[in-house]
């Protein structure tokens, strides 16, 4: 069926919605894709159940962020290239200006402030909002038994390992069962798209920089240039090899930051990670802790570009090419697996969560009603996630 849908949202619109998207969005990038589901998808109606899947299916087969990325997608969708560069820039500013704050206070006073039972109630009421996703994805994704066997061999195999080859193991078993397993259907519920304004990508024309020899480069800047460029250059090489979310990144990181080039101590590094749990969105956010270490406000900015820029035109180009494809009846076919087998992936991350929060009555209390909220009042998470730190203040 055709999704009911809004009319086509204005970049200031997008902009808005994904700064508040991102300010509650704690708990890894399933987190944060499960509110973009719970507030594009069921309250705004901006796009179909189904195009949200496609981006994460085409997320996850691609190096980057996988979060970050799925909000490019989402805004490439509504608004082409500039829907894109808006929705990506929108989804990391709230992670980027508290990691920029914690960095300046740590810089002056060497730790950062004591939060903990704040985000001990924050974690149960995340696995709620990844739960109500989950049930909602699941909904228009498992319309029968091979569908709902694929999703929950999904979860119990991420369950089993945190390797982190598994995402994309699970992404093409899932589109491989799809093609040859799943019963005969739509490809890809065709209809039930909308086609991106046609415009050329304005940050394709960043690629090349890629490719020129940083040596060349620096050697046409001023010395304050040359490092802001270094930072770019080497997180943007380490973007396009970040495949399976934050475990693979942080060993690169440290590689890079530490052993390399120095910017860091060991503990510094350290804090950093540990830093980037307390913010909203993707842990890649802790490059801005070292960017901000080398060379300020600026540093910071660099280094998060450069993570950022190279995964996200990548996706915009893969995106297009995957819109013009989607008729095909294979193609559509291994869709619908990818799509079972997020909801499965969506679940898992859900009880990683889950697991994470205290044991006792006072997690099953804040989730259960977390979960009320979201599933019995449709309430926007932003109104659930927040509460839930304060009330964990209280409670534990």
């Amino acid at each position: 069926m055709r999704a009911e849908r809004a009319a086509a949202p204005t970049l200031a619109d997008l902009a808005w919605t994904f700064v508040r998207i991102a300010s509650t969005s704690f708990g890894g990038y399933m987190a944060m894709i499960s509110v973009i589901q719970q507030v594009v998808v069921e309250r705004r109606k901006l796009l179909a159940s189904q195009d949200v899947l496609d981006g994460v299916a085409l997320a996850s087969a691609l190096p980057g962020p996988i979060a970050l990325n799925v909000a490019a997608y989402v805004g490439y969708r509504l608004r082409g290239a500039r829907g894109a560069a808006v929705c990506l820039a929108a989804a990391v500013l709230p992670a980027f200006a508290l990691m920029v704050a914690f960095s300046a206070a740590y810089a002056r006073w060497g730790q950062a402030p004591e939060v903990g039972r704040v985000f001990m109630g924050l974690l149960p009421a995340v696995a709620a909002v990844m739960v109500s996703a989950a049930w909602q994805l699941g909904a228009k994704a498992l319309p029968g038994r091979r569908e709902a066997a694929l999703a929950a061999g999904a979860a119990v195999t991420l369950l089993c390992t945190n390797a982190w080859y598994a995402t994309l193991l699970l992404i093409a078993a899932s589109a491989l069962l799809g093609r040859y397993w799943l019963p005969a259907g739509p490809a890809a519920a065709a209809g039930a798209t909308t086609e991106p304004a046609r415009e050329a990508a304005p940050a394709a024309v960043k690629l090349p920089l890629l490719f020129c020899p940083p040596q060349l480069l620096e050697a046409c800047l001023a010395p304050p240039a040359q490092l802001l460029l270094q930072l770019f250059l080497t997180f943007a090489g380490m973007s396009l090899l970040l495949f399976g979310g934050s475990y693979v990144f942080v060993p690169l990181l440290q590689h890079a930051a530490v052993d390399a080039h120095g910017w860091v101590s060991r503990r510094e590094f350290a804090d950093a990670v540990a830093l980037a749990q307390l913010m909203p969105g993707p842990a890649v956010v802790s490059v801005a802790f070292v960017g901000y270490k080398v060379a300020g406000v600026a540093g910071a900015a660099a280094a998060t570009a450069g993570m950022l820029l190279p995964p996200a035109v990548l996706l915009v180009l893969c995106a297009g090419l995957l819109e013009r494809v989607k008729s095909s009846a294979a193609l559509g076919a291994a869709l619908r697996g990818v799509r079972a087998g997020v909801v499965g992936m969506v679940a898992a991350a859900a009880v990683y969560i889950g697991r994470a929060a205290p044991a006792g009555a006072a997690s099953l209390l804040i989730f259960a009603l977390a979960l009320a909220c979201l599933r019995r009042y449709r309430s926007d998470p932003i109104w659930v996630v927040p509460p839930a730190g304060l009330l964990g203040l209280l409670v534990y």
